[in-house]
């Protein structure tokens, strides 16, 4: 049976509350600059799926939506994705981008279906390429994947500028997690991806391929330079405790109380990065992941006898061993 995503519209800052998808209800105070925030928690994969709004023009952005597969049957589904349609539908908004933050290594991207049902263009930031470049050789591709980011309809440029609707919002180049990662700036949100996770928890790994915990840290600080107040939504949240998801905070509740950035140098967060991670398994998506995200949420094309098939190189990656 498909589990629905927990929805929550972000119109106050609080805990979300688990169970079905729900439609969040009441008046809402429109903000110069502050965007309506929709976040869709993917219990599989404890992904976070946005739709962010502007209030004043009813314009918004799709922001990391996920495809569904389950990997023992090997079946794809659009559940999640669907879920965000009802949303825009529902609140009678226009698509103006379907972004995602860099090719994800523990889900399908559903940019390519949204794209298709939607017909609004896509987005990355431009240092996909190397992403793709990196992935290619891994799974031996050669010229079946194009290593230009074509397979997106717009490549950002760090610290490049974009609208929706009527909010400024912009580009930071955030890399550590992947060497693609960008945060997007929308009024006074900012979504960090695999940055920083909620202050209880830390923040995101460094230790897959292309990864760098010295760049995690320096993307991490220029993210908390925002201003206090800004609000920081997460690509992950994994309920440390078995609390309810969550996935907003702020910069001034990050630098208070994430104990990977708060008090800590570089060198001292580098360390405790490292050592984390040495002791992380892969994540069990991650190579039927990247063949799909490094074309832009695209399947593989169907052969001869109408079926579409992942390639799962051996021995590439480094095995975390338990007993």
């Amino acid at each position: 049976m498909h589990t629905a995503p927990v929805f929550r519209a972000a119109r106050e800052h609080r805990s979300p509350t688990g169970g079905e998808a729900t439609t969040v209800t009441g008046t809402m105070r429109i903000s110069e600059g502050r965007p309506v925030v929709a976040g869709f928690f993917e219990p599989r994969t404890f992904s976070i799926q946005y739709v962010v709004s502007d209030p004043a023009t009813r314009r918004c952005a799709i922001i990391d939506p996920v495809l569904d597969f389950e990997e023992n049957a090997g079946a794809t589904a659009t559940h999640s994705a669907d879920a965000l349609l009802d949303y825009i539908r529902g609140e009678g908004l226009d698509v103006e981008w379907i972004l995602d933050t860099h090719p994800h290594a523990d889900h399908f991207s559903a940019a390519g279906y949204l794209h298709d049902v939607l017909g609004a263009p896509t987005a990355i930031g431009a240092e996909v390429t190397r992403v793709q470049t990196l992935w290619q050789e891994i799974y031996n591709l050669g010229d079946t994947l194009a290593t230009d980011g074509s397979q997106w309809s717009h490549l950002f440029a760090a610290g490049e500028a974009f609208r929706v609707g009527s909010l400024d919002a912009r580009v930071l180049y955030s890399p550590g997690h992947t060497l693609a990662s960008v945060t997007y700036v929308i009024g006074d949100a900012a979504f960090v991806h695999d940055t920083l996770f909620q202050p209880d928890f830390g923040t995101a790994r460094a230790d897959f391929p292309g990864g760098d915990a010295g760049q995690l840290w320096d993307s991490i600080q220029a993210i908390l330079a925002l201003p206090e107040e800004t609000r920081l939504f997460t690509g992950h949240d994994y309920m440390p405790d078995g609390r309810e998801p969550r996935w907003e905070s702020t910069v001034g509740e990050q630098k208070a109380h994430n104990p990977h950035v708060a008090g800590i140098t570089r060198d001292d967060y580098v360390a405790l990065r490292n050592r984390r991670d040495a002791g992380l398994p892969m994540p069990r998506l991650i190579l039927h992941s990247l063949q799909v995200n490094t074309r832009g949420g695209r399947l593989p094309e169907p052969e001869d006898n109408g079926r579409r098939y992942l390639k799962i190189p051996l021995d590439c990656l480094d095995a975390r061993w338990r007993g």
